[in-house]
């Protein structure tokens, strides 16, 4: 079979040819001819296998067809061409490199097409991306967190969207986007054809399948979970402290002009990074927290040689799509069984061979364990380092793996333990009136201590302070067991508040149009509150006369003309 079978539009034909494609792959040749049909489509293959032209080069021919007048599957002309057309293809991926790359092959297949494409993600500036759908679309490549911000800001209008490809659709699950998928695929008509390809097919995978899939045309062509036969597994069993020694020597004494090296974490890609160069090995990392343009550079200095090694996290190695790649490195081994299938696919692309080399440490024994048990990875002991390296322990090395969880156990339980403590110990010292961290025998002037919480409790049951009266009125009386004067006796305007006997005071966070404290009256008295709210409404501050209003002004009072908005009633 040849493409030239799959009777697709002349120029997309012509450009298959110019990039030395005769014959389809497994992928291309299940795929195709239900998608030409418009059906919905489940796809599983290794990576590596060609899945992007098996979904771009349909998606390219109904385009083109409905373009040309020809009609779409559901018998209607496509949208007019020019400026603010709505795209009629959404294609769905996690990674920004492999939007990037997905982009490059609608460019690359349909460069003889009158269609326009773009990708959009995040870690660059959306206003490119908003100028290019105010410009007009047909094909859409994007990410889901990007595309949500653009529909949230109304940029984007789906209603026009007449074919859905979400392209490994299993890391996007992983990566917390289930949620954000369901109200993409809301937003578009129900009368649509979508397609869903990936590596491997999980459960979670399935599910979403049946809600989102109408009778779709299943393609497997490999089980899931199944390494590519070209590629070279090898297995080293060293510990985490000798890795670095272990790597660097494979570097100088092996061909590894093009290595891919995985970590587990972000931080360890980094650091792996600077181990490597301090060794002479020209080394770039790539991971979520560097920014687009730190990436864009560490992939194209790894694809034209200026970069020898590439260090990656998982997260990564679904968006890296580089010719020539020799070997893959599991620096860390994975944690989930499938990531090894991915990790390794980056080699062996396209029918080459490639070496995949794993180093493996005690406490990582049992995920190698989980791998050959979930795929049909079976790795061989690597020969050579035997300084290094050690001997498969006689219980598979369950032991150390067990000490490792325990040692992870105790050191969670040493860290909550010493949260506790310290929650503890801060509400003692606000039980006993001083701040946290402080001494028994010091305390600051300006907080309550234990003495007068205790005071204070005592006059709210008929002690000094504020008495239980019927009015509730305050006197001028104070404790005498503490300079300051106490909570209750303080003046109610002052602005302090209180959340409870003995606990730390705060101010209302309110604003205030007067002064705290009232101004006095002729004979010395506290202005009465009938007095001052008279005093708000004619504009000026309480007089004399007990807080009564149309008083004379205070000596020293401040004067002036009658301010609307502050000191009167703006009504």
């Amino acid at each position: 079979m040849t493409f030239n079978d799959f009777r697709l539009a002349e120029p997309i034909l012509r450009a298959v040819e110019a990039e030395g494609y005769e014959h389809p792959s497994p992928i291309q040749a299940g795929v195709i001819p239900p998608a030409l049909k418009g059906r919905d489509i489940l796809g599983t293959a290794q990576t590596g296998t060609g899945k992007t032209a098996a979904f771009a080069l349909p998606i390219l021919h109904r385009l083109a067809a409905g373009r040309t007048g020809k009609g779409d599957r559901r018998g209607r002309k496509g949208p007019p061409r020019g400026r603010g057309r709505s795209a009629r293809a959404l294609v769905l991926c996690p990674t920004r490199e492999l939007a990037a790359q997905i982009l490059d092959s609608f460019n690359t297949y349909g460069k003889g097409l009158p269609l326009s494409q773009t990708a959009i993600f995040g870690g660059v500036g959306q206003g490119r991306q908003v100028d290019a759908i105010r410009d007009g679309l047909d094909i859409m490549v994007a990410t889901p967190g990007r595309l949500m911000d653009l529909m949230g800001q109304g940029h984007l209008d789906l209603s026009r969207i007449e074919t859905v490809v979400l392209d490994e659709a299993d890391r996007m699950l992983d990566m917390g986007f289930i949620h954000p998928i369901r109200r993409i695929m809301g937003e578009i008509p129900p009368e649509r054809q979508t397609m869903m390809l990936s590596a491997t097919i999980s459960r979670e995978i399935r599910v979403l399948a049946d809600d989102l899939l109408h009778d779709p045309a299943v393609v497997e062509t490999a089980p899931e979970s199944t390494t590519a036969e070209l590629v070279d597994q090898k297995i080293y069993l060293v510990a985490k402290a000798d890795k670095p020694k272990i790597l660097i020597r494979m570097f100088e004494h092996g061909d590894m002009a093009r290595t891919l090296v995985f970590t587990r974490t972000k931080y360890g890609a980094d650091r792996l990074v600077r181990i490597l160069k301090k060794a002479g090995i020209k080394a770039e990392a790539i991971h979520g927290d560097k920014s687009q343009g730190q990436r864009t550079r560490a992939m194209n200095a790894f694809r034209t040689g200026k970069a020898e090694a590439l260090v990656a996290t998982d997260v990564a190695a679904r968006g890296i799509d580089v010719d020539g790649v020799s070997h893959v490195v599991n620096y860390d081994m994975p944690i989930e069984p499938e990531s090894y299938v991915h990790r390794i696919g980056r080699t062996a692309r396209a029918g080459a061979s490639g070496k995949a080399v794993s180093l493996c440490d005690r406490p990582e024994i049992e995920l190698l364990r989980a791998i050959e048990k979930r795929t049909d990875a079976r790795p061989v002991k690597g020969e050579g380092y035997e300084d290094l390296t050690y001997e498969m322990p006689a219980d598979g090395g369950r032991a150390a793996a067990r000490e490792a969880k325990e040692a992870k156990a105790a050191a969670a339980k040493a860290r909550f333990g010493q949260r506790s403590g310290r929650r503890q110990g801060h509400k003692s010292a606000q039980a006993g009136g001083r701040p946290s961290g402080s001494s028994g025998g010091k305390t600051r002037p300006d907080k309550q201590t234990k003495g007068d919480s205790g005071t204070r409790s005592g006059s709210r049951e008929g002690g000094s302070g504020r008495p239980n009266t019927p009015t509730g009125k305050r006197k001028s009386s104070t404790s005498s067991a503490s300079t300051r004067p106490s909570r209750d006796s303080m003046n109610r305007s002052d602005g302090w508040s209180e959340t409870g006997t003995g606990k730390k005071k705060h101010r209302k966070n309110k604003k205030k149009k007067f002064p705290s404290k009232p101004v006095p009256g002729a004979g010395g008295k506290p202005a009465s509150k009938a007095g001052k709210v008279a005093g708000k409404r004619s504009g000026g501050r309480t007089g004399t006369g007990g807080g009564k209003p149309g008083g004379k002004r205070p000596a020293g009072g401040r004067g002036g003309p009658r301010r609307r908005g502050r000191g009167s009633d703006s009504r």
